[in-house]
C-alpha cells in the first residue's frame, strides 16, 4: 500500500468520508466537514500510525490530503 493509499484510508475512517471523497486536494474542514476535534483526532492517529510528532506551527500547514503526504515524505516516510 502507498503511502497516498495509506493517508486516504486513515482519513476516510477518521472523517467517515468515503476514499472516493478523499482527492488530493480536498481539504480537511471545507471539502471533508472536518471540525476542530476531528482535526485533532485525525492528527493524533495520524502521529501514531506513521510515528511521527507534528508540532504546532507544522500542523497550521496541513489544510488537505496532499499536505499531509508532503509532510510525511519530509520526515523521510513513505
Amino acid at each position: 500500500m502507498s503511502l497516498e493509499e495509506k493517508v486516504i484510508k486513515l482519513v476516510s475512517e477518521q472523517l467517515d468520508v468515503t476514499p472516493e471523497q478523499c482527492k488530493l486536494e480536498a481539504a480537511f474542514i471545507d471539502d471533508l466537514g472536518a471540525d476542530s476535534l476531528d482535526l485533532v483526532e485525525l492528527i493524533m492517529e495520524m502521529e501514531e500510525v506513521f510515528g511521527v510528532e507534528i508540532a504546532d506551527e507544522e500542523l497550521e500547514k496541513i489544510r488537505t490530503i496532499k499536505d499531509v503526504i508532503d509532510f510525511l515524505q519530509k520526515k523521510g516516510i513513505s
